[in-house]
């Protein structure tokens, strides 16, 4: 064998080399990825499975042409009244008010308070819905007040 066997097989085995390295940084990103999502994944679900919520009251207003919607959490998760949403008649509302047990001033809504929305509507609605943001949700017939 003369020097250019031996400097091919040395370009080859180089070649292969980093071809390796290449594949083995490629695959160990691409689990690492996704054992983060099954990760995630996992913690959603688990806040799902214990976010619960009951609509104590739905009233509307006749006089004043608003809707007070109170809520309570009676799951185990502490939820965030930025991510919960107020759907009437399949429309979605802005409140202008909504207070945690009488603060009007937090974001956090946690287990065991009761969350008050109340907002301008111009007719009474037959429905309202509540959905938090880790997808549960409770439906409510509106009464007058």
């Amino acid at each position: 064998m003369g020097f250019s066997v031996s400097g091919s097989a040395a370009i080859v085995f180089v070649g292969l080399f980093i071809a390796f390295g290449t594949f083995y940084s490629a695959s160990t990103n691409t689990m690492e990825q996704v054992t983060d999502a099954r990760s995630d994944w996992g913690d959603r679900d688990l806040a799902q499975r214990n976010t619960d919520i009951e609509i104590t009251a739905a009233t509307y207003n006749n006089t004043t042409e608003r809707l007070a919607v109170e809520i309570n959490n009676t799951g185990a998760t502490a939820l965030s009244v930025d991510e919960t949403d107020l759907i009437a008649d399949n429309e979605y509302l802005f409140p202008e008010r909504s207070d945690v047990d009488g603060d009007a001033g937090t974001d956090v809504w946690a287990s065991g308070q009761r969350l008050t929305y109340n907002v301008s509507v111009a007719t009474q609605p037959d429905r309202v819905k509540v959905a938090t943001g880790t997808g549960v949700a409770a439906t409510e017939v509106v009464t007058r007040g």
